[in-house]
């Protein structure tokens, strides 16, 4: 049992002063704390020129290495996105279905098909078990976090004994974590970015909530390791709108990000101009979103429904779905309308028959249903606004981001807070993934004269005597930073301490985040005090954590990089990676089945339309040699082996370019003179047609371009 550490004040010398002192009870954690706390990781140390991850250009041979390219990737609650650097400029890469952002949706078919994106959407009504969607608010998280969120999906969440998620999905018979779901969304945009931009992509930059703890940002990593990309950097969603905001801004400005999208809220602000990007302050509510608002509407038609026919329909899964989508719906229209009709025919049945649900909902009504939530946005403002030091009339600009600030009551709110107009120059569905690409282009050198100074969201400590949280890195400071304390032991002869980890702003230990705990063993006999152990809290560019510990007499030291509630180790995350290749691999594999499939039916259609288009041109034998390979490629497609499909398909091509060739020597034939007339006569005609008023049958060719 690890005993604790102590500060013994009289064993340490006046120069020793410039460090701060801790004491442990007996469970090894940190008792009090003194002297200044000396930050490292100044505005300078984060400066971007060293443009991390780029191949500059070389000129050794005249060969020229291009930067690799880097996306940005705004990885949603309800709804994603991807950009890309394009001639100097963020663009937003369409997915392949031509649409600007991609729902955060995957679902698995009966038959075992994965399906990403709107397609996945659309078939949530009838398949609601095994379709996936607002997973942002599971991941890094812990069963006991969740409660809540779990009531408000259709798919069953299930918690293992270590209080990780899964959810199960039937249709495969298996659990995923939250972290390969999300996966999945983010290889879906990679992949659609790798065909837009024609060109591999395996770099990204990835956008948390301002407000996700070191848990959820580690989880969000290992979301993008699996989906096969290198996230070189996390960076906060409203830090992100502000590069898009302010790419050109040369006046200095102190803006107010307003960020509430599907399932979290953020408000941050920051200093923005001449290419410096400088977090003052930052709050949300990381369980405040469109989804809650949703909910809102779903729980009044539940209600309603309750009331009118005496059923209960919040435990039909499929109903619920339906609910669901009517009542973001109704929530989209209301943002432009006054008044919305929700029309559900055959939500259920009983012995008396289909029933049906057809509401009018107001505008009014619904602000009457979310008044709660509307209240809730507030707060976060005006502990934003009292961290930066700052009151409302030191802002100059209010920047929307997120789909729920299209919300008029929402807008009228952020007005009468700030007194200003929000600016509308920004896409609200598409500013922070536009933020990333620019700080993707940042990371790859390709744009410059560009500094980000963003900050941790919430304090980072370590828990001391009486449960109390002790705070070592206050919220709001500047990333990366590193701060160094040492302590010593509480007892004589103690041999190791325990330290835990938090973050949080509680009081109390226990009312906050765990982050993780570690064990520094093997301390010298020694009198209490004596000892002097050196521990390092070092959080990086991304929010993440680590934490060492040194005994200075022994040199012996222990450390943790802080992962624990991302709820996957090392090897789950290597194995989950080689799992989504493999599936990868699937999908490639059926996607080829398809294509060849359809590539077939429409060979076997050209061909039997050619036959008979020129029946009475086809010599009977090619004629019965194209016939039989045309019932050759037909059984071939009654079967699932693609390789044959492919073979009885090259064997039907050879014998329709037969077709071609016969009816050409055919032509070549019938001309005038016999086969010597077809070559041409001194003034590059044919002579067999000169002075003729017939011509023989055209024969269309395709023209294909080798200019290009």
């Amino acid at each position: 049992m690890a005993q604790s550490m102590a500060l013994n004040a009289a064993s340490f010398s006046a120069a020793r002063c410039s460090v701060s002192h801790h004491r442990l009870d007996r469970k090894g954690h940190i008792a009090g704390r003194t002297a200044r706390q000396d930050f490292l990781g100044n505005a300078a140390a984060f400066q971007f020129h060293a443009h991390i991850g780029s191949r500059k250009a070389s000129r050794a041979g005249g060969l020229r290495v291009v930067a690799e390219k880097v996306v940005g990737i705004d990885l949603g609650t309800t709804n994603s996105a991807v950009a890309a650097m394009e001639g100097g400029k963020p663009t937003i890469i369409p997915n392949v279905e031509g649409s600007r952002t991609t729902p955060s949706v995957v679902a698995f078919t009966k038959k075992g098909e994965k399906l990403v994106g709107q397609i996945a959407k659309r078939q949530a009504v009838v398949n609601p078990e095994n379709t996936f969607y607002s997973v942002k608010r599971f991941i890094g998280r812990k069963g006991r976090e969740v409660k809540e969120e779990i009531k408000q999906v259709t798919y069953h969440v299930v918690i293992d004994k270590d209080d990780n998620i899964k959810l199960e999905c039937p249709a495969l018979g298996k659990l995923f974590s939250p972290e390969e779901i999300s996966a999945e969304v983010l290889r879906k945009l990679a992949d659609d970015s790798t065909k837009f931009l024609n060109d591999s992509v395996k770099k990204a930059v990835i956008t948390v909530p301002a407000y996700f703890n070191d848990s959820q940002r580690q989880a969000t990593k290992d979301a993008g390791r699996i989906a096969g990309l290198d996230v070189i950097r996390i960076i906060n969603e409203p830090t992100a709108a502000s590069l898009a905001y302010g790419l050109d801004k040369k006046k200095n400005e102190t803006i107010l990000v307003f960020d509430l999208g599907g399932g979290t809220f953020d408000v941050s602000i920051l200093e923005v101009g001449d290419g410096v990007f400088e977090v003052l302050a930052t709050s949300g509510d990381t369980h405040l979103g469109g989804d809650d608002f949703d909910k809102k509407i779903v729980d009044y038609l539940i209600r309603e429904f309750k009331n009118n026919e005496g059923i209960d329909l919040s435990k039909d899964k499929q109903a619920l779905q339906r609910l669901t989508e009517a009542a973001e719906k109704a929530k989209i229209e209301l943002s432009t309308l006054t008044q919305t009709n929700i029309n559900l025919p055959f939500i259920t049945a009983t012995s008396d028959g289909p029933k049906h649900i057809d509401i009018t909902l107001t505008r009014a009504k619904f602000e009457e249903l979310c008044s709660d939530l509307l209240e809730r946005v507030k707060t976060p403002v005006q502990t934003a606004l009292s961290d930066a030091k700052l009151s409302i009339k030191d802002i100059q600009e209010v920047v929307l981001v997120g789909g729920s600030t299209r919300i008029p009551a929402v807008q009228k709110i952020v007005k009468d807070m700030t007194g200003k107009e929000p600016n509308a120059t920004v896409n609200p569905d598409e500013v922070v993934a536009l933020g990333a690409a620019i700080q993707g282009g940042v990371l790859s050198g390709e744009v410059k004269s560009i500094v980000l100074l963003d900050v941790t969201p919430l304090s980072l400590g370590l828990e001391t005597l009486g449960g109390v949280m002790t705070k070592l890195i206050p919220r709001n400071t500047t990333v990366p930073s590193s701060k160094k304390e040492t302590f010593s032991t509480a007892a004589d002869s103690q041999p190791s301490v325990d330290i835990v980890v938090l973050q949080g702003e509680r009081s109390l230990a226990t009312d906050n985040k765990s982050l993780g705990r570690f064990r520094l063993e093997g301390i010298p006999p020694a009198p209490r005090g004596v000892p002097q152990i050196e521990v390092t809290f070092d959080i990086d560019a991304n929010g993440i954590l680590n934490v060492t510990a040194v005994d200075k007499g022994t040199g012996k030291s222990s450390e943790i990089k802080i992962t624990g509630a991302s709820t996957l180790d090392k090897s789950e995350v290597e194995r989950m990676v080689k799992e989504a290749e493999a599936r990868a691999a699937e999908d490639e594999a059926r996607r080829e089945a398809i294509d060849t499939r359809n590539a077939g039916e429409s060979m076997v259609y050209q061909a039997e339309k050619q036959l008979k288009e020129f029946a009475d041109r086809i010599p009977s034998d090619v004629k019965a040699d194209v016939e039989s390979k045309i019932e050759a490629v037909k059984e071939a497609l009654k079967g699932e082996d693609v390789q044959a499909q492919k073979r009885a398909q090259e064997e039907l091509q050879q014998a329709i370019m037969q077709v071609g060739q016969s009816m050409y020597n055919q032509q070549g034939a019938g001309s005038p003179g016999g086969p010597e007339a077809t070559g041409s006569g001194p003034n590059g005609g044919s002579p067999g047609s000169a002075g003729g008023d017939e011509e023989g049958p055209v024969i269309d060719a395709d023209f294909t371009d080798t200019s290009r």
